[in-house]
């Protein structure tokens, strides 16, 4: 994050809450990455959590039904688990999917629904969780993206966060099939080709965000283990 942007692809795990695992998911790091953030990096006061995983992201959900510094949006397939209905009530920006929803349907939605959240608060932080199991074809996920689609999700939200000069955090969360791998490799490089990570990315950062960006070194661009 000091470069105002991260990619931790081990990480996402958005069904686990701070007192409770679920779905695959054996601690909550993005609450625990925004908890940080409040309480150990001045200036950052509001965070925004995009979550584009096919589930419904119950975990951060719980762990922020009443915190007001936290905008959520979620975009997922209605009819798949976790189903958790009492989550939902943090949800500032919910959007249910339908059965194989594909490209064109899903690509306008998230590029509507993310621009009108991050007009509606401006956070000084967005995590992005940026699940691939959106691919058509993946066992659980029950959706028909393509992965050229899945490349240019990621490029919405990155441009999105870039134009307007907000550090950004992705995590890859979900995604079941062994092609998923090549899928993020390849967004992450387009990433950097369409300048929106790397040195260029810090040079185009919006003033008022350059000095949080250059006190976030502890948040890691990969995961140690």
């Amino acid at each position: 994050m000091d470069r105002g942007w991260a990619i931790n692809v081990g990480g996402g795990f958005h069904h686990c809450s701070s007192d409770k695992g679920g779905g695959f998911c054996a601690y909550a790091d993005i609450t625990l990455a925004i908890k940080f953030l409040f309480e150990r990096v001045e200036g950052v006061a509001r965070a925004t959590i995009i979550d584009l995983d096919a589930h419904q992201g119950n975990g951060h959900e719980r762990d922020f039904q009443e915190d007001r510094r936290v905008y959520i949006m979620d975009v997922y397939n209605r009819h798949i688990y976790p189903g958790d209905g009492y989550a939902k009530r943090a949800i500032k920006r919910k959007v249910e999917l339908e059965w194989g929803t594909e490209d064109m349907e899903y690509l306008q939605k998230v590029e509507l629904h993310s621009e009108g959240a991050l007009n509606e608060i401006r956070p000084d932080i967005i995590i992005y969780n940026a699940g691939t199991d959106i691919l058509d074809g993946d066992p659980l996920g029950g959706l028909a993206i393509s992965p050229q689609g899945i490349i240019k999700r990621d490029e919405i939200i990155f441009r999105a966060a870039r134009r307007r000069g907000i550090p950004i955090l992705m995590v890859t969360s979900g995604g079941y099939q062994k092609k998923t791998a090549r899928i993020i490799a390849d967004s992450i490089l387009n990433l950097h080709r369409q300048g929106l990570i790397g040195e260029e990315a810090v040079e185009g950062a919006g003033p008022s965000h350059a000095p949080l960006m250059m006190k976030i070194p502890s948040l890691r661009s990969t995961q140690e283990k």
